[in-house]
């Protein structure tokens, strides 16, 4: 009996033994698998929203205010000119869109126009210093609490650099991370938001300072090339600085929150690269060179990025009709059936492209379908302030916000394109109702707009030809 009893305990105990091996085996799977999600969930990098605190727009004093006329003057006055490059330019700024109250740089009111690298770092400091000053005022933000610098300015190009200039006069800290964008045209700007949305995903609880101006002393060509002469009708002064921030305490005080980037560059194409170019005349003097290619350019970067944004922003019911049409076209090639252009009116509510020029504007006009409503912010802002380069979609949401038509929840979508050729795309959403704001540049003056703007209906008169230097193939 004994034994029988042992060995009934012996089998008891390796059946127990043996259920328990059998449920560990089932467990430890269950077990690893919930701690990796555990270890997943504690580790993943979560993508930060960045907002918008404020921005600000620089604005310069009266006595640089300039009109039409003035400038012709100036221009005949200079001897550096023919008479058929001074009809051309006349012809320009019947067409180009511009008003009579827009700043040129106090280099153009002297009576020696002699540019040099103490007019252009005067202009610099000018445009730079106002912008940063009116935002640090607005923001109370203090310089030590910025730990991104972001600068982009095409043609001026010191040393030290701008963005060495802003960390010297503010004193920013000397673990400042900065960058420093040259030659990258009026797309600059939105790149340079991109960027700071790169870098504060990495950066945990900073400011970023993002400073877009342009240089219209280092940019003035005094020669007798027409396809160079452009530049001097339609650049102006301006500048603009931005506050970015990832830190949840300005989730409730900041104007914006970034939704999308997105980014397009065709310099690959010959066409795309060679349409807007820096190069020296048969005299050696630099310019810009505006060749006609641009519009066929800009189209096709236009394009691109506007398809990808669309795939982001865009509803079910339009990429469906848009797909619908694609398709159509595809199976009948003969039946002449228009491309389907998608409603973007529906998925933003302010449309704020760079200015460029009037027949610029018209074309995108033309082909996103917007009505004269969408385009007010843009046509006015190339009216009064002219073409400040990457800086201009600043003063168009400026505009917006004068004007009250900024609401809370309201989806802002800026673009801007440029030498390369490259096009980007900003959306942001409102976060609160914008108020009034006596820092705005248009407050002053906003009752007075819109206004009609008298010029010369048809093309732009381009006189131009491809690089000098660099030949474009396969055209």
């Amino acid at each position: 009996m004994p034994i029988i009893g042992f060995s009934l305990k012996n089998l008891l105990e390796n059946h127990m033994y043996f259920n328990f091996n059998q449920e560990l085996k089932l467990l430890l799977p269950a077990l690893l698998i919930c701690l990796f999600l555990l270890g997943f969930y504690m580790t993943r990098k979560t993508s930060r929203n960045v907002y918008l605190v404020d921005f600000a727009c620089y604005k310069p004093p009266d006595t640089q205010k300039c009109t039409k006329e003035y400038m012709m003057k100036k221009a005949r006055h200079s001897g550096y000119f023919s008479d058929e490059t001074l009809d051309f330019m006349s012809k320009v700024f019947g067409k180009s869109g511009l008003g009579d109250a827009t700043y040129l740089s106090e280099l153009y009111f002297k009576e020696v126009n002699i540019t040099s690298m103490k007019e252009g770092r005067r202009e610099m400091e000018m445009s730079v210093f106002g912008s940063i000053d009116i935002l640090l005022a607005k923001t109370g933000v203090r310089s030590e609490d910025i730990g991104i610098l972001i600068v982009n300015c095409c043609i001026y190009n010191t040393m030290p650099s701008l963005s060495s200039m802003i960390v010297n006069r503010y004193k920013l800290k000397e673990s400042i991370i900065s960058y420093n964008l040259v030659g990258m045209g009026c797309s600059a700007g939105l790149m340079a938001i991109g960027l700071a949305d790169q870098l504060l995903q990495v950066h945990e609880d900073s400011y970023a300072l993002v400073m877009s101006t342009e240089s219209i002393t280092e940019n003035v060509y005094l020669g007798d090339d027409r396809s160079k002469v452009l530049s001097n009708c339609l650049f102006r002064v301006g500048g603009s600085a931005i506050l970015l921030s990832n830190r949840r305490s300005d989730r409730r005080n900041c104007k914006y929150e970034l939704l999308h980037t997105v980014h397009t560059n065709e310099s690959s194409s010959d066409r795309s690269y060679n349409c807007i170019i820096q190069e020296e005349d048969d005299a050696g003097r630099t310019g810009i060179t505006v060749t006609r290619y641009l519009f066929k350019a800009a189209s096709a970067v236009v394009r691109s990025n506007v398809t990808d944004l669309g795939n982001l922003i865009l509803p079910v019911p339009e990429k469906l009709r848009y797909v619908t049409n694609h398709i159509a076209r595809k199976l009948l090639p003969t039946a002449s059936i228009k491309p389907y252009v998608p409603n973007y009116s529906v998925a933003v509510d302010h449309f704020l492209p760079h200015v460029g020029g009037k027949p610029v504007l018209d074309e995108l006009q033309k082909s996103l379908g917007f009505d004269e409503t969408a385009m007010e912010a843009s046509r006015m802002t190339l009216y009064r302030f002219g073409n400040t380069s990457s800086s201009s979609v600043w003063y168009e949401l400026a505009y917006a916000e004068a004007k009250g038509r900024v609401k809370k929840g309201n989806r802002v979508w800026q673009m801007a394109f440029g030498s390369g050729f490259k096009c980007s795309s900003v959306v942001w959403r409102a976060r609160r109702t914008v108020d009034y704001d006596e820092m705005n540049p248009w407050t002053a003056e906003i009752d007075e707009f819109p206004v009609d703007v008298d010029y010369d209906d048809g093309p732009l008169p381009f006189f131009s030809e491809p690089s000098n230097y660099i030949k474009i193939k396969n055209i």
